[in-house]
């Protein structure tokens, strides 16, 4: 058998080592917010909050309300690993768009 190599998956059309997808100490998220409202950005947020939640109960994050100014939050997410960062990742892909 050949040592180093290197399978293909062509599942997406994409062919990857699963090394360069999911990296060690790669396990902060980041998430924009765009509200008109501070309340809005909230709700927005809790979102998010829950969805990180589901996948990891002990997800960190550094949003506070209180110091939001504009109509936009940029806000990190920090998991325990990086694999969880990857699955909020895709599955925020909905909240993205709503």
């Amino acid at each position: 058998m050949k040592e180093n190599q290197t399978d293909a998956c062509d599942a997406c059309g994409v062919s990857a080592e699963i090394g360069y997808i999911i990296s060690e100490g790669d396990e902060v998220a980041e998430v924009t917010i765009h509200a008109d409202s501070v309340e809005a950005m909230q709700t927005r947020f809790e979102q998010y909050l829950s969805l990180a939640q589901s996948i990891n109960p002990a997800v960190k994050h550094d949003f506070n309300a209180e110091q939001i100014s504009g109509d936009s939050a940029h806000i990190k997410m920090q998991f325990e690993c990086s694999a969880e960062k990857l699955i909020f990742e895709l599955r925020s892909r909905g909240l993205n768009n709503a």
